[in-house]
């Protein structure tokens, strides 16, 4: 799964290698968790992209309560065209997280070692992700939320975890966000290299920010 990503890199210079024209006041963070809100990209009612703020974990536009969104924060690769939440925004509302680099957990005896993984190039990139609309019925507020898609893990992740988010560069960002069909196949085979190192264990709290959180605390793998 991905339950932590961080990014901070200027939204403007960002969001144009994804083909967004455009900027919003986007706060460099270091420890982004589920509820919260993430920069994405994604097709507005005219079809153009646009770079926008969505809410970590997806909340189906039938659901009767959006706290179900707080256990919807990763879509299976292998399975989200027929999940019943998932279907309608995979053939629809598609849209790319962008993000630095993303946190894993892996275990040794006892205890659970933080891991920082980011592009081997040090470049920020996408995460594929899906988008919905939610209205509550009383209010008439609308809330947009989204949920990242993750497939099982390539050679690099599988030292640290089984899963991986699915990792885009432009050009993958352009066949996932066009809808084409079997992009999730294989698709972590097209992972571009990476690298991760252990991090401080501060990390495991959602309320700790800071460029030093992603500081390697051992050695660096790739």
């Amino acid at each position: 799964m991905c339950g932590r990503f961080a990014f901070y890199s200027p939204s403007e210079a960002t969001a144009a290698l994804f083909g967004v024209d455009g900027a919003l006041a986007v706060e460099p963070r270091y420890n982004i968790a589920p509820t919260q809100f993430v920069a994405a990209i994604r097709e507005n009612q005219d079809k153009q992209r646009e770079l926008t703020m969505l809410r970590w974990g997806l909340v189906p536009s039938w659901a009767k309560d959006p706290a179900i969104g707080n256990r919807m924060i990763n879509a299976r690769a292998e399975t989200v065209a027929e999940k019943p939440s998932y279907r309608a925004a995979f053939k629809h509302r598609r849209c790319v997280v962008l993000a630095d680099g993303f946190y894993e957990w892996h275990r040794q005896g006892d205890v659970k070692i933080p891991h920082y993984i980011s592009l081997s190039s040090g470049e920020p990139f996408g995460l594929a992700a899906l988008w919905e609309s939610w209205t509550d019925k009383v209010s008439g507020e609308s809330l947009n939320t989204t949920t990242l898609i993750t497939t099982a893990a390539n050679d690099f992740m599988q030292p640290l975890h089984h899963r991986m988010p699915v990792i885009l560069q432009s050009e993958t960002a352009d066949e996932w966000m066009s809808g084409a069909n079997g992009f999730l196949q294989n698709v972590a085979e097209r992972t571009p290299a990476m690298q991760a190192w252990p991090v401080d264990r501060r990390v495991n709290n959602a309320r700790n920010q800071g460029e030093d959180l992603i500081v390697a605390d051992g050695d660096v793998m790739r």
